[in-house]
């Protein structure tokens, strides 16, 4: 057992005993992700990085409950990655907002270009595998995103960290584009 295992799946047994279902937690987890870009837009940043790395283990743990219980399902992996991808737009916007009150125009840009080469990665996945054809892999997917965001917000180097999502994201979601031609190319 991985020591990640061991960390969250104690976790997901002690929600299950609580009576907590994998997509409750999965809501929980969105909920208290859109309260720390409520902090975020308020530019309280080290504090939001810290709440995040808590909000993140939601993330985590909803799916081993799902595997734990036997509850997998197509509308959980559906509602787990929609609230992903909401989460993050909310944390970029929130970024969005902190920057605008502060008059940092450059780092709007940036927030703005990592929110959307973000939502690109997430895209290309679900449109390839909306027309049959995998596409799971990609060098920064959310996981990694997540990470520089975090060191970005407890580090105090938040626009550099914007700037690194924004690169590795947009080559991911281009990434993902030959791989899904080259997917095509097999099957046919």
């Amino acid at each position: 057992m991985s020591w990640g295992a061991r960390i969250i799946e104690p976790i997901a047994r002690f929600l299950t005993r609580l009576g907590l279902t994998p997509n409750a937690v999965t809501v929980l987890g969105f909920l208290l992700s859109a309260a720390v870009a409520l902090v975020l837009a308020t530019g309280r940043l080290t504090v939001a990085g810290l709440l995040l790395i808590a909000t993140l283990a939601f993330d985590a743990v909803d799916g081993t409950m799902a595997r734990t219980q036997g509850a997998t399902s197509r509308f959980g992996a559906f509602l787990d990655s929609t609230l992903d991808r909401w989460t993050e737009l909310f944390l970029y916007g929130a970024l969005v907002w902190h920057y605008l009150q502060s008059g940092q125009d450059l780092y709007v840009l940036l927030a703005v270009a990592a929110m959307s080469t973000s939502v690109m990665v997430s895209y290309t996945r679900a449109r390839a595998e909306g027309v049959g054809l995998p596409c799971k892999e990609g060098i920064f997917t959310r996981f990694e995103r997540m990470v520089v965001l975090i060191v970005g917000l407890l580090f105090d180097v938040t626009p550099w960290a914007l700037g690194i999502i924004a690169l590795l994201a947009g080559i991911t979601a281009v990434q993902r584009i030959f791989v899904t031609k080259r997917a095509d190319e097999t099957t046919a």
